[in-house]
């Protein structure tokens, strides 16, 4: 049975968080003279630390309450969190999927978590049975997911994630970050169902806004109030606040953008099997494509030598390179770049 606060480090549960004057008066009027700011400027005030006006548009734009929102400084803050409140360094263990988003591993070394990784299949699907074993596992806190992942760009599998949420008693975060360029649904709405579901998702990929660093967490209110409990308090800006606020009011750009992406990952797919390098064309749920081809490390060189610049995945998964999905100029230029290739 899946218990929050048992979940919980000991030390974040009892943990007082800091408190900040806009946590003490709330309003909006008056002579603010309580926190200590330059009373001269434009962005002389510190930001809201709950994002409150950022967060009723989101709510309004994905059908979900406020209170289930948590925003983090990029998701990388967001997972760093979660081990913080779900993980004792040196004693409790995560689980991921490889190959996957390096971050996790990162975010795991740095708080002194051991990280368990089980492969994808061949087709980059999550094997269940392979999966079932780790779930009774009490050391085992966290299982992270990247759906679609990073870097092969599909969905591994939304029935193998259902199950391994249904049966773990500890904390699953399902990383949205490429959702928007996908054609299958958003697990947000399962939130409701299962309380030990955290959905990560982004403004970095399909709202264009990378530089701001602006992920979101759903999650059920006690899980998000724990994170709010340990973030620090004033961790996205002004300035990001109202980057976000800005392309929140002009959606029809965001699903413009989005759907010129989806039709040149289409036209990129295509016109890349036609190519003599390249081996194979992986599915893509997302703004990127992986390839295999016959030589990564020879063909990476010879493209950043062109001054075109792909990733090379090769350490993660042999003689592949992704690819993000640029404008039709860009991709062009790639696409004339390794028609020219030459072993």
């Amino acid at each position: 049975m899946f218990d929050l606060d048992k979940l919980v480090r000991p030390n974040v549960r009892v943990l007082s968080p800091y408190s900040c004057a806009r946590d003490e008066y709330q309003g909006k009027e008056g002579i603010f003279l309580d926190a200590n700011e330059n009373p001269f400027g434009y962005l002389n005030r510190y930001p809201d630390p709950y994002q409150k006006e950022l967060k009723e548009a989101i709510s309004n734009l994905k059908g979900i309450s406020a209170e289930k929102i948590f925003l983090g400084n990029g998701s990388d803050e967001i997972i760093d969190l979660c081990f913080r409140v779900f993980c004792r360094p040196g004693i409790d263990k995560a689980l991921t999927f490889s190959p996957s988003y390096g971050m996790y591993q990162v975010s795991a070394a740095i708080n002194d978590i051991e990280i368990i990784k089980i492969p994808l299949d061949s087709d980059f699907m999550i094997d269940y049975k392979l999966t079932e074993k780790y779930l009774k596992d009490e050391k085992i806190k966290l299982i992270i997911i990247c759906s679609p992942n990073n870097p092969t760009g599909n969905c591994p599998g939304s029935s193998a994630i259902l199950k391994i949420i249904s049966d773990f008693t500890g904390i699953v975060i399902v990383d949205e970050a490429y959702i928007d360029f996908s054609d299958k649904g958003s697990l947000i709405s399962y939130t409701g169902q299962f309380p030990n579901l955290i959905v990560m998702q982004t403004f970095s990929k399909a709202f264009g806004l990378a530089a701001a660093r602006v992920g979101i967490a759903y999650a059920n209110p006690p899980v998000i109030s724990y994170l709010n409990k340990i973030k620090p308090p004033y961790n996205i800006s002004t300035i990001n606040q109202k980057a976000v606020l800005q392309k929140l009011r002009k959606l029809s750009t965001y699903t413009g953008q989005v759907r010129k992406i989806k039709k040149e990952r289409a036209r990129l797919s295509a016109e890349l099997a036609k190519i003599s390098c390249v081996k194979k064309i992986y599915p893509s749920d997302s703004n990127f494509i992986l390839i295999n081809v016959e030589d990564a490390n020879t063909i990476y060189k010879y493209l950043v030598d062109n001054s075109i610049i792909v990733r090379n995945r090769s350490s993660l998964i042999d003689n592949c390179i992704r690819i993000t999905v640029g404008t039709r100029t860009e991709n062009n230029k790639l696409l004339s770049g390794l028609k020219n290739y030459k072993k």
